[in-house]
């Protein structure tokens, strides 16, 4: 025969060990919830992207809280229009894609507007790299300006690193992680299939 006073005591005790459970995911859920919301100050408050390393530096975090408290903060992002975004230069945050339309009607001069001539020169380098200026002419089919290049390096979106060993050594260029920044990409992989340069034609 069962001792009902022992039964009684055993489901006190698992009812005692679930409530204590309860207790302790709800804490951890509060702590998680608290380091997001500090996530999310740091990156309004920064004016570049911050890195997982800066953040986990900043907060005293562990990969794990950090992937959980990102987690938690773009859930509670999603409610509203600003979105976390991971670029080649760490996390930020920017306002959806779906408002693009509405921002550049009421401030089209914040519209940046490249030449074709500059978006097919970066596009070889982008896909092509490393090339030499000679690479993105024969590519082009055109004589490529100075000023294209100029434009570039200015908006730090392509570097000179390192020479083709041929006649003259031409410098080599890349594309830098601003240029994946301001393109919204963590990496070359993310890019789109190449354009079509030649059926393009274009300006030098």
């Amino acid at each position: 025969m069962v001792d009902t006073d022992d039964m009684n005591q055993g489901v006190k005790q698992q009812n005692q060990v679930s409530a204590t459970s309860s207790s302790s995911l709800e804490e951890q859920h509060h702590y998680l919830e608290d380091l997001s919301k500090h996530i999310e100050v740091l990156l309004h408050a920064s004016e570049a992207p911050l890195t997982a390393n800066a953040i986990k530096k900043h907060l005293s975090l562990s990969n794990k809280e950090l992937k959980q408290a990102l987690e938690l903060l773009q859930l509670r992002l999603d409610a509203g229009v600003m979105r976390l975004h991971e670029t080649a230069s760490g996390y930020r945050l920017q306002i959806a894609d779906s408002y693009s339309a509405l921002i550049q009607r009421v401030f089209p001069q914040r519209q940046e507007r490249l030449s074709q001539a500059l978006l097919e020169t970066l596009s070889v380098i982008a896909y092509k790299q490393p090339v030499t200026r000679s690479d993105i002419e024969y590519v082009r089919g055109v004589t490529l300006s100075s000023n294209i290049l100029r434009q570039l390096f200015d908006k730090g979106w392509i570097k000179e690193d390192g020479y083709k060993e041929t006649l003259g050594r031409p410098a080599l260029l890349h594309t830098t992680a601003q240029f994946l920044d301001a393109f919204g990409l963590t990496n070359l992989d993310e890019l789109p299939p190449m354009p079509d340069i030649s059926a393009i034609g274009g300006e030098s």
